[in-house]
Formats: C-alpha cells, structure tokens, sequence
C-alpha cells in the first residue's frame, strides 16, 4: 500500500471509529439513565446530514477566519493521524498538535461573533490552566524510556513491559485529559457545558459543522490511539478497537453518573490529579 493510501486509510477508520464511540457513548450514559437511547450510528448520521444542510454564515462572523478555521480543525486532526498510527513519530508532535487544537478551539468561538461562542473561547483559556500541568505527563513518559519516539516506546515496552503499570499515575493523568475531552455530558469539559448551547461550535452550520464533528470525531479516536499506544503498547487493529471500546464505556459511566462541575471546580479537580501524578510518578521513577 503507497503513503497516501494509507493515509487516507487510517484517516477514515479513524473518523469511522471515532464517530461509533461516539454514538457508544450516548448509549451507554443513557442506559445507565434508563433511557433508552439514540443508536449507536447516531453521531456519524448527525455528522453527514450537515453536509445536505443549507451552511449559513452569520453576520457577526469574522471572515474569512470563521471559515478557515474548520479547515484548520479538520488538518492538525489528519496530521495527528499521520504522525501517529501511520508513521509512529514523535509524541511530542502529537501533543504540540493538541496544543494548536486548544488555540483553534479559542478562534472557533470568537470568530463566530456569538456570545455562546465567546464564552467558550473564554473557558478554553481557563482551562488551559488545568490541560498544562497534564503535559508533564511527557517528562514522566521520557524519564521512564529515555524516548518520545513512538516506535521506540512501544519497543521498550516490548522489553520491559506496559507503562501503564509502571508509571500507572501518568497513565491516570493521560486519562484525565480524556475525560476532559469527552463530547457528551463529561463533567470536566467546560468548553462544551450545556449551559452554552454547543459551545464554540454553536453558530457553526451546514458543512462547516460537518467538518468539525468530523476532526472532533478524529480527535477522540486519537486521545484514545495514543493511550493505548503509550501506555499498553503496540496493538493489533481488533487489540485497539476492543481498548478503545473500554476506555470509552468506561468515560460514559463517569459521565453518566457525575455532576457537570463549574468552572472552577473542573480545573481545582485536574489541577489536583495533575499534581499528584506528577509528585507521585517522580517518587516510583526515582525511589521505588
């Protein structure tokens, strides 16, 4: 199979996988709810049917940057896809890849002019403040295997065994940062919080909308890819799909039965468990 094949390849399994859990996800909360549910395929359909809808740009939107910023969504997204399950490159590129998407999670917001979408972008700066502390997470991965390197991580992991249980604390603050990220109802992510609508995407429509969910999609595919890859090791296709579906039923439990925190309580509560797996992973690396 030639590059670009496979590129194309993992960037639609990707968006295919990524989507599916979303759905999963939905079910699981609303089982745990008794409520029946929406099917599991629901986020894909919602995600084509923008594609037939009339795309409507309001007139408080700052063009042409409202626009370009679904393109932009939509290529760091790709380009994790590239760096990670097709080429196993550097983990640091990856989460520089997150860093941007917080960046462009702020414009998305405020380019669209919408008080909704301001008040996301605001968040998305807020809770920065808590995600920072989480990147510690690769010192503690590189005191540990002396690389950033995917290819060797997952080697060393070959030889030595999971990093899920010898740095397990990193893996919990890994973790965090995908509770974080879930799309429905997590009790951290303040950027999408009920109580501004969708959020930065709220006056997103048609096929710029599309665009997003298809990178978000993309986006939680990746968080979990990375997971596994980091800390379990290199998998195969039916290794990672079955760790995925965990992961997220797992998120959908605690989503399901969690409270949405303010503000204020969702970053104390990351800032927190960052804190003690940074102290904790030092301690086990260097004493234990």
């Amino acid at each position: 199979m030639n590059l670009m094949a496979n590129i194309l390849l993992n960037v639609l399994v990707a968006f295919l996988v990524g989507s599916v859990l979303f759905g999963l996800q939905r079910k699981i909360i609303a089982r745990i709810q008794m409520r029946p549910g929406p099917p599991i395929i629901q986020h894909l359909l919602h995600t084509l049917k923008f594609f037939i809808k009339e795309t409507v740009i309001p007139k408080t939107a700052a063009m042409p940057f409202y626009i370009a910023i679904t393109v932009i969504l939509c290529s760091i997204w790709v380009a994790a896809v590239i760096v990670g399950p097709v080429s196993e490159g550097s983990l640091l590129i990856l989460f520089a890849i997150f860093a941007i998407h917080k960046i462009v999670e702020h414009n998305a917001g405020s380019s669209s002019g919408s008080p909704y979408g301001k008040l996301s972008c605001v968040r998305a700066v807020f809770s920065a403040a808590a995600e920072v502390p989480l990147f510690a997470v690769l010192l503690i991965i590189y005191l540990q295997t002396g690389t950033m390197n995917l290819a060797d991580i997952i080697a060393y992991q070959g030889t030595n065994g999971a990093l899920l249980f010898s740095i397990p604390l990193a893996a919990m603050m890994f973790f965090v940062l995908i509770l974080s990220k879930a799309y429905y109802y997590s009790p951290l992510n303040i950027t999408m919080g009920k109580d501004l609508v969708s959020g930065f995407e709220t006056e997103h429509f048609g096929m710029l909308r599309g665009f997003i969910m298809i990178s978000e999609s993309i986006a939680w595919y990746m968080l979990l890819w990375i997971f596994l890859t980091v800390f379990v090791g290199g998998l195969t296709p039916i290794g990672y799909l079955a760790g995925m579906i965990i992961i997220t039923a797992l998120v959908s439990l605690i989503d399901a039965v969690t409270p949405i925190l303010n503000p204020n309580h969702s970053v104390m509560t990351q800032v927190t468990l960052a804190f003690v797996g940074i102290v904790g992973s030092v301690l086990m690396i260097f004493y234990l």
